[in-house]
């Protein structure tokens, strides 16, 4: 079963790190990667750039709105994902506790859900 691991932390807390803690937590996550991948358990993931670089969509009454920054404020802020695949939850939280931004937020994790098959234009309900 897929899992998604979203990686939380407080924006503040890396941004207050020397250029070699930075470094050093970017090799070990890459380190752990490795470990997942050689596991069969890692399929993708991606780290994201700050918060102040993101931009939010909103589409309400047909009106398209965009706004800058992220949704909501919150203390901890979305710095990337990974996607694992787990034999089931249990497995999936521990493969969660091994990221190593885990030591400086959270990580959230949350099965993955297919989207049922297109149906064909020409069947009916």
């Amino acid at each position: 079963m897929k899992y998604v691991a979203l990686v939380y932390y407080q924006e503040q807390i890396i941004n207050a790190m020397s250029e070699q803690e930075w470094d050093d937590l970017n090799q070990e996550c890459i380190a752990g990667v490795e470990r997942l991948s050689a596991s069969g358990n890692y399929l993708t993931g991606q780290p994201l750039q700050p918060t102040e670089t993101a931009t939010t969509v909103r589409v309400r009454d047909g009106e398209t709105l965009i706004s800058d920054g992220p949704f909501a404020e919150t203390k901890e802020q979305l710095a990337g994902f990974y996607l694992l695949e787990a034999r089931d939850l249990n497995e999936a939280l521990q493969l969660a506790s091994r990221i190593p931004p885990a030591r400086l937020g959270s990580i959230e994790v949350r099965p993955a859900r297919e989207l049922p098959p297109k149906a064909n234009a020409g069947e009916t309900a």
